[in-house]
């Protein structure tokens, strides 16, 4: 399997409501990311904006709906499509989530909870293996935001995650406000969960909002809180070269208030790992 070679960047992801600005002028950005399904139909506009928009930057290919845990295997006819939207983009890489979305018979369309088993982890390395060799390329896939646990977990989710990528050769999508809500969520230390990966693996950050609450929850609509920046500050100078991103999917602002957000970002990168 071919390597992902590592890219220094700051980005956004590309949203229908930012698709003129886009299009019609140079954005400061270094890439964008956009949801793989979005573009994996047949005729539309979706398409070939995206075309225009990877002759002018590049772009990251990212699903929601792999379904990576899924114990029924891979849908093959959507492997086909989304290597077929990959032969065409030729992004700088492809990503998922680990987790789990449909059942043989149904697509439940959220991402759904892992258990972390020894039985569990050989499903996600076969589906894995089976979705990279499908790709004819290495694939990042990104830690899940979680709000519950199972009694039969036999390891935590970090060393889930870093023999999943031993096993496969997959790369990490680092999603930073993922560990902070998981860890309030569950009462586990950020920094141990960060310590336990294999950082070598990380090729992009995702940086995001959420909403607080007894149970916080991951859901895209706000600006990044300063607990999240803290993290990642405290995990970016333990970083290679990285591609890292704001990541709004509601409530989304005009494209100037989310480039001052990625500015952010690009200062915060700066100071951490200048200290």
């Amino acid at each position: 399997m071919t390597s992902i070679a590592p890219f220094d960047g700051f980005g956004l992801g590309l949203r229908r409501t930012h698709y003129a600005d886009f299009l019609e002028g140079d954005v400061p950005v270094d890439f964008v990311e956009v949801i793989s399904e979005n573009f994996m139909v047949d005729g539309g506009k979706p398409l070939p904006v995206l075309e225009q928009v990877r002759a002018k930057l590049p772009v990251i290919l990212h699903g929601v709906s792999m379904s990576i845990g899924s114990a029924h295997g891979l849908d093959r006819a959507y492997l086909e499509r989304l290597r077929g939207l990959a032969d065409l983009i030729n992004p700088l890489w492809v990503s998922d989530h680990l987790c789990w979305t449909r059942t043989s018979a149904h697509n439940s369309h959220d991402l759904l909870p892992m258990p972390y088993t020894a039985e569990a982890l050989d499903v996600v390395c076969a589906n894995i293996d089976l979705a990279q060799e499908t790709l004819g390329r290495a694939m990042l896939f990104e830690n899940p935001s979680s709000y519950m646990t199972f009694p039969e977990d036999e390891m935590c989710e970090w060393e889930f995650i870093a023999a999943m990528a031993h096993r496969t050769g997959c790369y990490l999508l680092l999603d930073v406000n993922n560990i902070y809500v998981s860890a309030c969520n569950h009462g586990f230390e950020a920094a141990n969960y960060i310590a336990g990966l294999p950082l070598d693996r990380v090729r992009q950050i995702h940086l995001a909002g959420h909403s607080p609450g007894e149970i916080i929850i991951d859901t895209h609509d706000r600006e990044v809180c300063d607990a999240v920046w803290d993290l990642y500050r405290a995990v970016r100078p333990k970083l290679g070269p990285v591609a890292t991103m704001i990541e709004r999917d509601d409530k989304i602002p005009p494209l100037p208030e989310l480039l001052g957000e990625l500015d952010l970002a690009r200062e915060a990168a700066r100071e951490s790992i200048a200290a």
